[in-house]
């Protein structure tokens, strides 16, 4: 079939619109520009010449700095040492909250109990309880079970707040699944371990993903429970980033800043680029549906 030619109205409004999408996606990624070349400059030019305009030379030893010099208590460390503590809280606390959100999810679709409906509800009002309101009950219990300012005390409480939303996503995916899978399985004899393992996970790859770039994301970027919960020595890199923005050793240096701001960004960056696509299409295959 021939497409027909289109008429010069309908040209200028798609000129428009791209136009239109142009400018949006620039002033959207103006700050990011502002930041990079900010972090290629030296303090001198930042303070004298243009805020977008190109660096005269580019300089990387904001770079260098900022993962050298992030300081806390008074004291300058490496920001590379945060950096590291938040993948020692991130890897777990994502690959645990994504397990029991799919075991949770496998449990209140096709293994319903009296009273499922309720927790399921009462896991939903969880997820949308003010972190803050949180705090309290989870310093002491840390405290009590000699957890606080510990990574390991961090990736509980991640799992903890996390595993609301993951239930949330994988129970409303498999909703949507063919019940009469879990029935003809179940007929067969094959009990709840088998079904979970080699006929629901294997039809859960989009929402896997999902749960995944999710839960990175989330735990990555928190700043209020790693500042809260963390210690000198276990402190994210979000803390750090703070810590190294809020002191001001020998002048303000806002291309260390900017350095140090880009570096803390790079993991979420670096996922989405890669697994940005699979995200949408595990969202349009029914994370959010139900």
């Amino acid at each position: 079939m021939v497409e027909a030619p289109m008429t010069p109205v309908r040209q200028l409004a798609r000129y428009g619109l791209y136009a239109v999408l142009a400018l949006v996606a620039f002033i959207y990624l103006m700050p990011l520009w502002v930041m990079i070349i900010t972090s290629l400059k030296d303090t001198e030019e930042i303070r004298t010449g243009n805020l977008l305009a190109l660096p005269g030379s580019f300089n990387f030893d904001a770079w260098v700095a900022a993962w050298s010099s992030a300081c806390t208590g008074g004291t300058c460390e490496g920001i590379s040492t945060y950096f590291f503590n938040s993948f020692q809280i991130v890897i777990p606390a994502v690959l645990v909250s994504t397990l029991l959100g799919a075991v949770n999810g496998y449990v209140l679709s096709f293994w319903r109990f009296r009273g499922s409906e309720l927790m399921f509800g009462l896991l939903l009002v969880g997820c949308f309880i003010p972190l803050q309101v949180m705090l309290l009950p989870m310093a002491r219990s840390l405290a009590f079970f000699g957890l606080a300012n510990t990574t390991t005390g961090l990736v509980i409480v991640h799992v903890i707040v996390g595993s609301g939303f993951t239930t949330m996503f994988f129970r409303n995916f498999y909703i949507g699944l063919p019940q009469e899978l879990i029935k003809a399985a179940r007929l067969d004899g094959a009990g709840f371990f088998f079904i979970f393992r080699r006929i629901v996970l294997p039809l859960s790859t989009p929402i896997i993903v999902v749960t995944l770039i999710w839960q990175f994301t989330q735990i990555w970027n928190d700043f209020l429970l790693g500042v809260v919960f963390s210690g000198a020595e276990t402190q994210p890199v979000t803390v750090a980033l703070n810590n190294l923005v809020n002191t001001s050793f020998g002048g303000k240096q806002y291309n260390v800043d900017m350095a140090a701001a880009l570096i803390a960004a790079l993991p979420t960056l670096f996922v989405y680029v890669l697994a940005g696509k699979y995200f949408v299409r595990g969202l349009t295959a029914g994370a959010v549906k139900g």
